[in-house]
């Protein structure tokens, strides 16, 4: 995948480059035949990615589908999570929030909470389940991006309402 690179002076005025935007496999995934996230034609916005893991996943339950990755992207950038259109329309499948948002200060484990529609489906190992799309975002006037509190956690890490 080809990352847009930001130039940065280090105290030593070294000129170094630092990646601003992509996916890294988590520890204790290397391994297991996970792949980055790309995007399958010139024209895709988004990038596929995988489960890492065998997940049944049934009607009416919510079942979290891990993809082995974390994302990262300059801060005021969000990554959004949208289910494969296949999976939807021929399977059922469905992200249980509709679309799931990663914020920029969420460092963790990219899992996705998932149902299915009408019956069962079994999503296999290395199974392409959904697209992520880089996207900016505007604050509204008199809010600064950056200012505020620390993340603290995972699903509902900002508050239950």
């Amino acid at each position: 995948m080809v990352t847009r690179q930001l130039l940065k002076t280090t105290k030593s005025n070294i000129l170094t480059a630092q990646m601003t935007r992509g996916f890294e496999i988590l520890t204790g995934y290397e391994n297991s035949g996970i792949i980055l996230p790309t995007r399958k034609t010139a024209l895709s916005a988004g990038y596929d990615l995988q489960s890492a893991e065998n997940v049944l996943v049934s009607n009416k339950k919510i079942s979290l589908v891990p993809t082995g990755l974390k994302a990262f992207m300059l801060p005021d950038e969000v990554l959004m999570i949208y289910i494969r259109s296949s999976l939807a329309v021929k399977y059922g499948m469905t992200l249980v929030n509709g679309v799931g948002v990663i914020d920029a200060d969420y460092g963790g484990h990219i899992i996705l909470p998932m149902t299915n529609l009408i019956g069962e489906f079994e999503i296999k190992q290395g199974m392409r389940i959904a697209q992520g799309v880089f996207q900016k975002y505007l604050p509204i006037d008199g809010d600064e991006i950056g200012i505020g509190a620390i993340r603290t956690g995972r699903f509902g890490s900002t508050g239950i309402y």
